[in-house]
């Protein structure tokens, strides 16, 4: 019967082919090869994931752009409507002072016509002739008997908070004979000053003039009343 041993065989064999690696490994070129070929996968690997995380923050810094892309737009639409709003505003602003102008233009004669009537009342020895408005500018004319009542009056118009502005006065006194006096009789002249204010009227001052006016009325109601008299006949 023939035998065989199977163990020392495959033990031999392996051996073989472990001693036959050996020899290639310990090739230098073969060495150089395998480290070659483990230099080239690490570098492919290192290559592979810079790509991906490239990739990746590219894709993190658009979706960042975006989104300042969109607040970007919703300030310029924010800003946009404050824009429009202020000019809005503005507009509402221009008309109110268009229609206080219309106003104060149309109130115009009377309006003025008022404020010096509120300022004769302080001083009733004034007597007016004529008031004319040219503009803003006005020519006021009229005598009295008493000078100290042209100041007064003409102190009343320059103290009116800005109503009456750039006022200038100019007087001259003359002589005239009573009306009441026939002209037979030798009845003694009667002296006069004659007046003539000019100044600007400023009609947007009229409430503070007011104020300013029934303030100054006070503090002369306050005052002892002094008689003054004009030039006896």
């Amino acid at each position: 019967m023939i035998r065989f041993n199977l163990l020392n065989s495959v033990t031999e064999r392996q051996g073989g082919a472990v001693s036959a690696v050996e020899r290639k490994t310990s090739s230098p070129v073969t060495r150089l090869l395998l480290l070659a070929i483990v230099v080239f996968v690490m570098t492919l690997g290192v290559i592979g994931w810079d790509i991906i995380s490239t990739v990746r923050a590219k894709a993190v810094a658009e979706q960042q752009l975006e989104e300042q892309k969109r607040r970007a737009a919703e300030l310029e639409a924010v800003m946009k409507e404050q824009r429009e709003l202020e000019a809005k505003i503005k507009n509402i602003d221009l008309r109110i002072e268009a229609i206080k102008k219309l106003r104060n233009s149309q109130a115009g004669p009377s309006a003025v016509l008022e404020a010096i009537r509120e300022r004769i009342k302080m001083t009733p020895d004034i007597h007016l002739v004529s008031v004319e408005q040219e503009g803003d500018q006005l020519t006021i004319t009229g005598n009295s008997r008493n000078e100290l009542a042209i100041t007064q009056f003409g102190r009343s118009l320059e103290f009116s908070a800005g109503l009456f502005s750039n006022l200038g006065i100019e007087t001259q006194r003359k002589e005239v004979a009573p009306q009441n006096v026939s002209q037979s009789s030798e009845a003694p002249k009667v002296e006069v000053v004659d007046f003539t204010i000019r100044c600007a009227y400023t009609p947007e001052k009229a409430g503070a003039s007011s104020n300013s006016l029934a303030a100054e009325a006070g503090a002369q109601g306050a005052q002892p009343d002094k008689a003054v008299s004009g030039p006896k006949s």
